[in-house]
């Protein structure tokens, strides 16, 4: 079966997307088992280092391929002209087709996932908030991935192996 380029860039773009909501998933997971508290922060070991990395890497990660890869690619496999579409546009675009529960909301998101990961505040306590918002708003961001999976699977859009 060949594909057209624009449906194997959108299979190529969830599968990448898929790989990074896995090893978020497994990143909250052992967050959870660890359970860090704000005092925590004060003195971070190796190991609860890397996994809060990881959880910020993940999460960040996500986020920009959603955006820039996955989004852009649902709309063209549905026909829509994105070529002079700013990046809101085509979160309402997608907010409209039902792809996304709110063009706000996943704006929301990208501002916890900027404060996350590039404000460093140095109160143990205040880093500790910005984590508890950040694990919020990543099990958000792995909703929105599994409607986009859904609705992908149900249309036919790709397949996944």
């Amino acid at each position: 079966m060949n594909l057209s380029p624009e449906k194997l860039a959108l299979q190529h773009a969830l599968t990448v997307c898929l790989g990074h909501a896995d090893a978020l998933v497994e990143a909250l997971q052992d967050m959870q088992q660890r359970a860090l508290g704000p005092d925590d922060y004060v003195g971070l070991n190796k190991e609860d280092r890397r996994l809060l990395d990881q959880f910020a890497y993940r999460y960040t990660r996500l986020q920009d391929d959603m955006g820039a890869r996955l989004m852009p690619a649902v709309l063209k496999a549905l026909g829509e002209d994105i070529v002079s579409m700013a990046a809101i546009d085509r979160f309402a675009r997608l907010e409209q087709l039902g792809w996304l529960p709110s063009s706000d909301e996943w704006l929301l998101l990208r501002q916890v996932r900027n404060q996350f990961a590039h404000d460093y505040p140095d109160s143990p306590a205040e880093r500790f908030e910005r984590l508890h918002v950040a694990t919020q708003a990543a099990g958000q961001l792995l909703t929105v991935v599994e409607r986009f999976k859904q609705k992908l699977l149900e249309i036919q859009a790709v397949h996944l192996d």
